[in-house]
């Protein structure tokens, strides 16, 4: 939806009628629905939180006349009958230019069939004083967790948070919530790679859930305090990882054999055993290992694992890529994560 091309339910009206040419019944409300225990969601596929389209051209920015207050019943029969463009399945009601107070509501019509048809249920999902209208151009409002991120800034107050953001495309966070990520591995290097192409990932993509990735991040110089020595081997100079105080070799420059703590994972003591024909003291610092010990009991952790070199693996809360993941493998493994939410998540 776009603020300078918003679609208007059209103003002629006829009689509510549903498919089979029968009155529409009335909807519910959306306050009775939520207070009722059990109630079947007003929204088909809809389990909450977290409801968010799957396209911003569902989402009908609707004018409402001076005359007619932004309440439930008043906003039914001013829509009852008018007819809606066929993919609208959500409107946001609003005064004439004015963004000041608007409502969420949930229509239905007749969605298989012609270009528009007549709106037969209008359900209140929002009233004006749970909703907050943000204007954030740096807001992809196809991206949920795009649009998460903004709705916990820009309005942390608001149950609902109608958001106009790039490309003056306007959608909606309903009940805005995160699943937190915890990304473990080692730094250097910096920024942090699997935490940054997360991230980066998280940025471009429709089909994942809201995610807040949160770094917990090991560094080598802390690691080295487990064991301390006047010489430590890291595995790579690439890492441009230093430890203070002390020498450092790498050994992917296979050095002369020196007398040396090797802060390092299984793949690179097998590296060190075949260069040098035995295992040095060792500091491990895989960070899948700390599943063992530290399993996920706050949201899912994302971390890897050097010695898978191609597949991504997964075990409940967690979910493991190669050390040299590409993206490809992160999309994956933020799939599997969002997978095991219970309720799982989709855009409606």
């Amino acid at each position: 939806m776009t603020a300078a091309d918003i679609r208007r339910l059209p103003l002629s009206r006829t009689a509510p009628h549903d498919r089979t040419g029968t009155a529409a019944p009335a909807a519910r409300t959306g306050g009775d629905a939520r207070e009722e225990e059990g109630a079947t969601s007003p929204v088909p596929g809809f389990t909450g939180p977290n409801l968010i389209p799957n396209r911003y051209r569902g989402v009908s920015v609707t004018p409402i006349p001076d005359g007619v207050p932004l309440t439930e019943e008043a906003l039914r029969e001013y829509l009852l009958g008018r007819d809606a463009y066929r993919r609208t399945r959500f409107v946001i009601a609003r005064k004439h230019g004015d963004f000041a107070q608007v409502a969420l509501l949930h229509v239905e019509h007749d969605m298989q069939g012609e270009l528009f048809s007549p709106v037969t249920a209008v359900t209140m999902l929002a009233r004006p004083d749970e909703c907050a209208f943000v204007v954030d151009e740096s807001v992809d409002t196809g991206i949920p967790s795009d649009l998460v991120r903004c709705a916990r800034e820009k309005a942390p107050q608001a149950r609902v948070a109608v958001i106009q953001g790039r490309y003056a495309h306007i959608s909606f966070v309903l009940e805005p919530t995160a699943l937190r990520v915890g990304v473990r591995e080692v730094v250097p290097p910096e920024p942090a790679k699997l935490l940054d192409q997360a991230t980066r990932i998280l940025a471009v993509t429709e089909n994942l859930p809201p995610m807040d990735l949160v770094g917990e991040l090991t560094d080598l110089a802390d690691l080295a305090t487990r064991m301390p020595d006047a010489h430590y081997l890291l595995p790579c100079r690439g890492s441009g990882g230093e430890v203070p105080g002390a020498t450092v070799s790498y050994l992917d420059e296979h050095p002369e054999k020196a007398d040396w703590t090797l802060l390092g994972c299984e793949r690179s003591r097998q590296i060190h055993e075949w260069f040098y024909g035995e295992d040095p003291p060792r500091v491990d610092f895989c960070p899948k290992r700390t599943l063992e010990r530290d399993p996920p009991t706050d949201g899912m952790v994302l971390t890897k694992c050097c010695l898978q070199e191609e597949h991504v693996e997964s075990g409940p809360g967690w979910v493991s890529v190669p050390w040299g993941a590409s993206l490809e493998h992160i999309r994956e493994a933020l799939a599997l994560l969002a997978a095991q939410e219970d309720p799982p998540w989709a855009p409606v």
